[in-house]
């Protein structure tokens, strides 16, 4: 069966709008003759569903509206409210009009007689697999509410992990930020003024100054060099990362070989993992449609491997935890925790001890590469400075002692 959307009139001449599902085309238009409708437009919904992708759900949403509307629906939800009033009543009072958009949108396939999950699904960009997944099990085991609550808590948490790597990174950004404004000034504004001092002194300046000056002319009158090279590096890099099996793998690997940023990264991906497989556990999904889920929410080849070589071996037949054992990268400890939870029959719940722990590790090297990263900057910096100043001031001191 085919979902078709329709514009048809009816006996009093007024145009009606809808969707229907048919095998063909013209079984659709028999189906509107019988209901004595006069067919105006038939087409398939997926070309608009298409164009609202990429007009809505291209542009990022914030997990944090996205947390405050699913915990408005819960809380409806659980009082008695029906989905087309609770979704109407935060579309009329959110502030996002992407969001309000979007939400209007599943209103209306709702209302078409569809679902919840039918209408999120329409926007694969904006709602991951996750959430269409604890939908759909909410749907069908009648606790939508229960269901939406974890939806919120996913994206509460995912919200709280990116505040606190964002408020991790202030301090660096600005003292690079400062670094290359004093840099960008000296260079533009202090060096030449020193360079028309040192031609009216006359004489020659120091072995020093001269390398420094040297330095600065190469890389002034090389500078368009300089950024066309850079810029070629990066367009070329993200081409061999974005366009081929091996630029990707390479990337992959390469990014969790960093010393401490790949420990964060590994760390970050087991709490995602931990936490997805609890909350679709405990929302009643199977468990291979659990590692697709997880599968599909990583993008590095590493980790990807990992998880579909875990998942490979649980089809085979293995329990979780041996077949995690056997992928060779997650560690014991995540490993020993599972086998407890699986034995004990309380995986979720162990899992979502599992993120918790991972979480504060991340918070704790997250803060190691924050204290590692001001004293190393604040010394480049001061490196810099004292350089500039050292070569610019000794012309003048040595003339200073030559007058005494």
């Amino acid at each position: 069966m085919i979902e078709y959307r329709y514009i048809a009139k009816d006996l009093g001449g007024q145009e009606l709008e809808g969707v229907a599902r048919a095998a063909t085309e013209s079984d659709l238009l028999g189906w509107l003759t019988e209901q004595g409708l006069t067919p105006v437009s038939i087409e398939k919904p997926a070309s608009r569903a298409r164009v609202l992708k990429h007009t809505l759900g291209r542009r990022r949403i914030r997990s944090s509206q996205l947390a405050a509307a699913f915990w408005q629906l819960t809380t409806m939800l659980g009082g008695g409210i029906t989905i087309t009033e609770a979704l109407g009543a935060i579309a009329e009072d959110i502030t996002s009009d992407r969001l309000r958009k979007i939400l209007e949108r599943i209103l209306q396939r709702i209302n078409q007689g569809g679902s919840l999950s039918d209408g999120v699904s329409e926007f694969p960009a904006v709602f991951n697999p996750l959430v269409r997944a604890l939908i759909v099990a909410g749907e069908t085991g009648g606790d939508l509410a229960e269901a939406l609550g974890r939806v919120a808590r996913h994206y509460q948490t995912r919200d709280q992990l990116r505040r606190k790597v964002v408020k991790a990174l202030v301090y660096p950004i600005f003292v690079i930020t400062f670094v290359l404004v004093v840099v960008s000034v000296l260079m533009i504004f202090v060096i030449p003024r020193f360079r028309e001092i040192f031609q009216e002194m006359g004489g020659k300046i120091p072995a020093f100054t001269q390398t420094f000056m040297n330095v600065y002319d190469g890389l002034v009158f090389n500078i368009h060099y300089i950024i066309g090279a850079s810029a070629l590096l990066v367009v070329v890099a993200t081409a061999f990362h974005r366009r081929t099996q091996i630029g990707h793998h390479f990337f992959s690997r390469t990014a969790l070989a960093i010393p401490l940023i790949g420990r964060i990264l590994k760390q970050a991906f087991i709490v995602r993992f931990c936490r997805t497989i609890a909350t679709l556990l405990s929302g009643g999904v199977p468990v291979l449609e659990v590692f697709g889920i997880v599968t599909d929410m990583t993008s590095n080849d590493v980790t990807r491997s990992a998880v579909t070589q875990t998942r490979a071996r649980i089809v085979e037949g293995s329990g979780i935890a041996e077949a995690m054992m056997e992928s060779k990268f997650f560690p014991n400890m995540v490993i020993k925790m599972v086998q407890s939870g699986e034995k004990s029959g309380s995986l979720p719940e162990v899992l979502d001890k599992t993120a918790e722990y991972y979480e504060e590790q991340v918070d704790a090297s997250v803060t190691i590469l924050v204290s590692l990263l001001e004293p190393a900057l604040i010394m480049i910096f001061g490196v810099i400075v004292f350089i500039t100043v050292l070569a610019l001031y000794l012309p003048v001191i040595e003339l200073s002692n030559i007058r005494d």
